[in-house]
């Protein structure tokens, strides 16, 4: 087995790794965090997440002591935010049950909210120097390219595998030095595009670069045809404020809040919509006002564009049929509450726009 490439990897780590504030101090529960917001997420963006996040809630009694709207604020606009509910019911139960101690062992974690196998390897190898190896996005590109895998890297089968062929490095190694040094070369190296294969220290072993096959690999299956939806949505008037609604726990974006709105149908004007599903969703009818924005938005299986209309109360008693909760809230308080990122938006743009009660009072 040749193990000439781990050492050129550390080094190369060594005087190439990023400034990342949980490497300078890889606890259990910083390594966590910082791997569940690393999760479809860069680094860049992810570093002024952390360090609020870990300054709101500096340990692991913290966050499971705070309310799940607190998390969910803190975790506004990073996305994903089933990320945030496992962190926080994760943390419920290691300092309930288990001390306040993450664990150390890689089969326990995975029985945790959240912790999958990448997260779970991740903070034994880099927090306890277990050796579990880390197989990531990165980790997965740079060994198809490296051993020349020409199976599907979205298959779990080729995941399982490349873990196991990763094992035996892993042991005479330092794992979290291992673990970060392939991440870290994934993701400033061997980049999907264009790799910078004459600053690798892996090429002169890697197969697809010695056989002038880089462009082969990974081998990776097309993903099906992402859906697009209309949305409308409402942002209702009375009395100088404003109607959201709690998104259920069980849904995506479950916790945050919204304003009230939904998928526009067949032949019907996006106007309609906002009245139709207003009256559906809320048992509230409303008179439509001017456009606030029009915010497109991506999601992992679904694409959205959303219109959003100032709203004028007319009459009815806000009863929630999706939603969980359904509130008036001033602007001066609806900071407060977290808002996915198209809301925030809507949101951004209402404020833009928001006209005084006095001159909405005269439009009746």
């Amino acid at each position: 087995m040749n193990t000439d490439w781990i050492s050129r990897l550390t080094t190369w780590f060594d005087q190439n790794q990023r400034r990342m504030p949980w490497r300078s101090y890889p606890i259990p529960y910083w390594v966590w965090v910082s791997e569940a917001m690393l999760q479809q997420t860069q680094v860049a963006t992810v570093i002024p997440y952390f360090q609020r996040f870990v300054s709101l809630f500096p340990d692991i009694a913290a966050l499971a002591r705070a309310d799940q709207q607190a998390v969910l604020k803190a975790w506004e606009g990073l996305g994903y935010y089933s990320r945030a509910r496992n962190l926080h019911k994760a943390a419920q139960i290691i300092d309930s049950e288990l001390n306040g101690v993450v664990p150390d062992d890689y089969g326990r974690l995975q029985e945790l909210p959240g912790f999958g196998p990448y997260i779970a390897a991740a903070v034994v190898s880099i927090a306890y120097g277990k050796p579990v190896p880390v197989v990531d996005g990165n980790v997965l590109r740079v060994f198809s390219r490296f051993w020349a895998i020409s199976d599907d890297i979205r298959s779990p089968k080729v995941r399982d595998a490349l873990f196991g062929r990763l094992t035996p490095y892993i042991q005479g190694a330092d794992p979290s030095t291992f673990n970060q040094a392939i991440m870290e070369l994934g993701a400033l190296v061997c980049t999907p595009k264009s790799p910078a294969c004459t600053d690798c220290p892996l090429a002169q072993d890697c197969e697809a670069y010695t056989q002038n096959r880089i462009d082969e690999f990974p081998v990776k299956s097309k993903k099906d045809p992402v859906p697009h939806y209309t949305i409308g949505v409402g942002v209702v008037w009375k009395d100088n404020q404003v109607l959201i609604g709690r998104r259920a726990e069980d849904q995506l974006l479950g916790g945050l809040w919204e304003f009230p709105g939904g998928k526009q149908l067949p032949e019907e004007a996006i106007e309609q919509t906002v009245v139709r599903e207003l009256l559906e969703e809320t048992g509230v009818r409303v008179r439509v006002g001017q456009c606030y924005a029009v915010v497109n938005h991506a999601y992992t299986h679904f694409k959205i564009t959303l219109h959003a209309y100032e709203c004028f109360y007319e009459s009815g008693d806000p009863q929630p049929k999706s939603a969980t909760e359904l509130r008036w809230v001033g602007l001066d308080e609806i900071d407060a509450y977290p808002f996915p990122k198209a809301n925030l938006r809507v949101l951004e743009a209402m404020r833009e726009n928001v006209r005084p009660l006095s001159s909405q009072l005269a439009l009746f």
